[in-house]
């Protein structure tokens, strides 16, 4: 069995005139935490719906456990899709159901379980995430990091070989970012599966990865362990790591020069 997980080779996708990726190459592994990093508006969640088999890419392939996730049947794809568990940005509960509900859900959804064992499963999974308690609570009684523990819950309902996580520290107070890090990390050293974390936070993410991708204008800017990261000379890199406000990626959107603006605002010439 191949250690590569997921294969991405020579990926292309725009958005009408907008290049979102160019060219991009990555493998992510079987097991591990793997983090997609870069600056807001890059594709990061964009990429994720094409492993995903949502979106298509215009040139390339992308290969999930060794299938061609686009030259799949409809059915071959659904298959694939219930062997990935999806921690959306938002946490995307049902809010007409429980917690119990909604992680049973994707249970009753593609398995024939008795409740009986529905319910153990649902148990055990809440219990994975800390929420046990909290089985009977409709989603407008969480607070919004018990409502991403619960999405966990749910994302790891099927047993999945992978785990996309898409943003999943935005919003969170820092006793809730904290337990999220350390489920995200515990789950995968528990699991020994495939996890990805797409997100901007860079302390939160570095801590826990494995191996890292920084992506940027579309192509993968640098790749490597988080140690690489931090030692990194590139200036792209650098200015994603240490925040800085100018750089690679400039502080000023593209534009006319500025006189040339103001000068036509008020409908004069530049003499």
């Amino acid at each position: 069995m191949s250690e590569t997980l997921i294969k991405i080779r020579g990926l292309k996708f725009s958005r009408g005139d907008r290049v979102i990726f160019e060219n991009v190459d990555m493998d992510i592994p079987r097991t591990g935490i793997t983090a997609i990093m870069g600056p807001s508006g890059t594709g990061k969640t964009t990429l994720l719906k094409l492993i995903g088999g949502q979106l298509t890419p215009d040139a390339g392939i992308i290969e999930v456990d060794g299938q061609d996730v686009h030259k799949l049947r409809t059915r071959d794809l659904y298959a694939l899709r219930k062997r990935m568990g999806m921690l959306f940005q938002s946490g995307a509960l049902l809010t007409d159901l429980s917690v119990f509900d909604n992680v049973a859900y994707p249970i009753r959804e593609h398995t024939r379980l008795s409740e009986v064992m529905v319910r153990q499963l649902v148990l055990l999974k809440l219990n994975a995430v800390g929420l046990r308690g909290a089985v009977d609570l409709m989603p407008s009684e969480l607070s919004g990091g018990m409502a991403r523990r619960v999405a966990m819950a749910r994302a790891i309902a099927l047993d999945p070989m992978m785990i996309m996580y898409d943003e999943p520290f935005t919003g969170q107070d820092p006793i809730s970012m904290g337990v999220l890090v350390q489920l995200i990390k515990s789950l995968n050293d528990a699991l020994k599966i495939c996890s990805i974390v797409v997100s901007h936070d860079v302390f939160e993410t570095m801590s826990i990865a494995d191996y890292v991708y920084i992506i940027s204008a579309g192509t993968v800017v640098e790749h490597g362990s988080p140690e690489d990261m931090h030692n990194s000379q590139s200036e792209w890199t650098r200015q994603f790591i240490d925040g800085l406000a100018d750089g690679p990626v400039p502080f000023h959107f593209d534009a006319p020069p500025l006189l040339d603006d103001l000068f036509a605002a008020s409908g004069r010439r530049r003499g």
